[in-house]
């Protein structure tokens, strides 16, 4: 069992290696028949981030879904949160409808989670952007069925910024009336153009690979 931990904006890097649980430091393994505890000690705001555990088979590594841990508050005076949701052509049923958690100006991690009509969905993925002033935008996003997006539920997105504070709810439903003629083009292009910068910015900003720096000895390489 092995331990990693992405910061946002970070790459995923290796914090421990539960084999090697006889020294005493900040983190430590807790073994119970089929499951691994990590716990972390003289814990800091610095430990905030998403904690996957990983098992080595063969010569893979399998990564768990990762655990949000925040310490302290990420909400500052300039965050705010923001829904962007598809909208499909004229009686189009099928494929598949994107929605996306908007999540601006946050100096740390958040915890994300999504319902419809209030039964919670399984965890979306996160992209970060990090601003020259440190501050960090996170989108969060899912994907759904067309015909479950036009169904007319709920879809809801919460966002807390810390471990015990309250949460922004945003909620959105699929349209019963369309915009007609220029003003539903007009807002098809706006939302097109944003993603479009933004898919762009996250493309510059984002690796999908994992990495281990300087720690050779302690974790599997060439993840």
């Amino acid at each position: 069992m092995f331990w990693y931990l992405r910061r946002e904006g970070e790459k995923p890097t290796c914090i421990k290696r539960c084999l090697d649980d006889k020294n005493v430091s900040k983190f430590t393994c807790k073994h119970k028949t089929r499951s691994s505890t990590l716990e972390i000690s003289n814990i800091q705001k610095t430990d905030s981030g998403i904690y996957y555990c990983a098992y080595l088979d063969s010569s893979y590594l399998l990564f768990g879904t990762g655990s949000a841990l925040i310490v302290g508050d990420s909400y500052t005076s300039s965050s705010w949160v923001m829904l962007l949701v598809p909208f499909p052509h004229d009686n189009q049923v099928t494929g598949t409808a994107n929605l996306a958690c908007v999540i601006h100006g946050v100096s740390g991690p958040v915890h994300v989670s999504w319902s419809v009509s209030g039964e919670l969905q399984e965890q979306g993925l996160t992209r970060s952007l990090k601003a020259k002033d440190g501050s960090l935008t996170l989108i969060n996003h899912i994907s759904v069925p067309m015909d479950t997006w036009t169904s007319g539920k709920n879809f809801t997105c919460e966002v807390k910024f810390n471990s015990s504070g309250s949460s922004v709810k945003k909620s959105t439903r699929y349209p019963a009336t369309h915009p007609s003629g220029c003003v539903r083009q007009t807002v098809r292009y706006a939302v097109a153009i944003f993603l479009v910068v933004l898919m762009v910015s996250l493309s510059l900003a984002w690796s999908h690979c994992c990495s281990n720096p300087g720690s050779n000895r302690l974790c599997p390489t060439g993840v």
